[in-house]
């Protein structure tokens, strides 16, 4: 018998029990299913025999839980794809990024993706549901692993593992479909109960349910300037040769990483000369509103943009919201208490747009200073007056947000929304998510500005993910342009500086297994040095040495 302490209290089980059995003794007491457990701070799949320690469960509502379901919920798609298409009719499905709160999926060979046939295979992975087949797990030697992806066809995985250091992969199989997946599974089909299928554009959103609501699948919302944005970038990546990790690592391996990231940035700065462009050409633009997600590179971006706009003739002056701040006990409060600076009424929303008005109108005024150790906002005889070529650059996470500048004409606003939308993924059916760039981007940037611990930065990642729904993504489609900070090559560098210290997170503290993740995930990548950065690329917001004021 094995025991096991739940809830501080200990049950014994018989040493060939698994987690699933334990997990359906527990069920009633959860809304949602119980997809993983956690025993003595280590996750591991339901499949697996009991063993003692203390146990929790995690269900959809929990991170782990809903990677897992979003995993297994693509693994029934391609199942079912495959067999309803054919796999001798197949060359690629390509699971490319999110949107919309699904994945958008790029199936390419010899068919027409049309409505019937993505309602046949919506229909075959209800069926897959229905049946509650087994998602089998084994485990093989790193080269039968690349043998199989090679008879399989998934170049991308041959591609990936060539430079794995492991010795071992795991390999998971749905009814003879075999895949590889970079993270936990749920045990069958059965758990996979909430899905759609969606056309759009020249491949289809797999749809699923978000931690918020693991029961219910959200509105699908077209996002087309969002998705222009991704699609380009995806088709920068076929074009050089960069969709995925293994084709990065080739690159680097060759020694080509100088010349990649000439490229990458001559292409960001081409960007930047363009915005600057559009701009010039609207007349009554007065007011540039940059918004963006955290460490999205909005400072550098607002830097390089002025410096683009100062080369065509034009002054621009940057504004922060923040110094808009009402006084500190003032402000709002959240749900425990604390000071809700993201917020938008944390704004004296209308002394901003009394102050901007008066400035478009051509007076003199005197613009604020918040305090941040007072909580108090002052005035120091900053005085600015705008003229014919002037323009105010304003940086701010409400800046597309039309409620924080009511009181402008929308002619004299230009919006901008930016955000590091990588366009790398592990292989075909393992994306990466943008929020892990950033995340790593602001793990190092807070350890070396702020002297702050990576488990500090992950404990409060949720939150400001929170924020970041709240108030960016609802108004990014407002932008008048979008751009993509994502450096192709950045996780390469940002390995050598992100692993110290996520290393450095305790094995018995919370933020361990998002660590541990994070850390599974560098080891997908080569590693680069930073030395042929250039001081003005939005990397060195992050990692330091910036030629900006930053």
């Amino acid at each position: 018998m094995v025991r096991v302490r739940i809830d501080g209290i200990e049950r014994e089980y018989p040493a060939d029990a698994t987690w699933q059995q334990v997990a359906g003794d527990y069920q009633d007491s959860f809304e949602n299913d119980i997809l993983l457990v956690k025993i003595n701070g280590k996750l591991q799949e339901l499949h697996k025999r009991v063993r003692e320690g203390s146990l929790s469960f995690v269900t959809a509502e929990e991170k782990p839980g809903m990677s897992a379901y979003q995993r297994s919920a693509t693994l029934m798609m391609l199942k079912a794809f495959y067999e309803v298409v054919g796999s001798e009719r197949i060359r690629k499905v390509s699971v490319d990024f999110s949107i919309g709160k699904g994945f958008f999926v790029e199936p390419e060979g010899d068919f027409e993706l049309t409505s019937h046939l993505l309602l046949q295979v919506k229909e075959k992975m209800e069926e897959y549901a229905a049946a509650c087949i087994p998602i089998m797990k084994r485990n093989v030697g790193t080269d039968d692993g690349v043998e199989e992806f090679r008879r399989h066809r998934m170049y991308d995985k041959a591609r990936l593992f060539a430079y794995r250091r492991v010795s071992r992969v795991n390999l998971y199989s749905l009814d003879g479909f075999e895949d590889y997946y970079y993270g936990y599974m749920v045990q069958n089909t059965g758990y996979i109960r909430w899905f759609d299928l969606i056309p759009y554009h020249h491949g289809f959103v797999l749809l699923l349910p978000q931690m918020r609501a693991p029961r219910k699948l959200p509105e699908f919302i077209p996002q087309e300037k969002l998705f222009s944005v991704l699609v380009e970038s995806s088709r920068w990546g076929k074009q050089m040769d960069l969709e995925n990790v293994g084709a990065l690592n080739d690159h680097i391996a060759a020694g080509r990483m100088q010349r990649l990231i000439l490229v990458q940035e001559a292409l960001q700065e081409k960007k930047i000369s363009e915005i600057a462009q559009q701009i010039a050409a609207r007349e009554n633009v007065k007011f540039i509103m940059i918004a963006g997600p955290s460490s999205s590179g909005k400072t550098t971006f607002a830097h390089r943009l002025s410096v683009q706009l100062e080369a065509i003739g034009l002054k621009p002056h940057p504004v922060s919201v923040d110094n808009y701040f009402v006084n500190r006990q003032d402000s709002p409060k959240d749900e425990e208490g604390n000071y809700n600076y993201e917020a938008l009424e944390c704004l004296d929303l209308k002394k901003f747009n009394q102050d901007m008005t008066d400035l478009l109108a051509g007076k003199r005024v005197e613009l604020p200073v918040y305090n941040f150790k007072t909580g108090l906002r002052e005035y120091r005889g900053d005085y600015m007056q705008l003229g014919t070529s002037d323009l105010l650059v304003i940086e701010g996470i409400h800046c597309l947000n039309d409620r924080l500048s009511y009181a402008l004409p929308k002619e004299s606003k230009f919006k901008i929304y930016i955000s590091a939308l990588t366009q790398l993924n592990i292989d075909e059916h393992n994306r990466i998510p943008t929020t892990d760039g950033r995340l790593l981007r602001r793990l190092v940037r807070d350890a070396r500005t702020r002297g702050a611990k990576a488990r500090d930065t992950i404990r409060m990642w949720p939150s400001v993910r929170r924020g970041e729904e709240e108030n960016i993504f609802p108004y990014q489609e407002e932008a008048d342009v979008m751009f993509n900070s994502a450096l192709v090559y950045e996780l390469a560098v940002l390995k050598q500086y992100a692993e110290p210290l996520l290393f450095g997170i305790p094995k018995d503290c919370e933020e361990y297994l998002e660590a541990k993740r994070l850390l599974k995930f560098l080891d997908y990548f080569l590693g680069v040095s930073s030395e042929d950065i250039p001081k003005n690329s939005i990397l060195r917001e992050f990692i330091g040495g910036s030629c900006l004021n930053v």
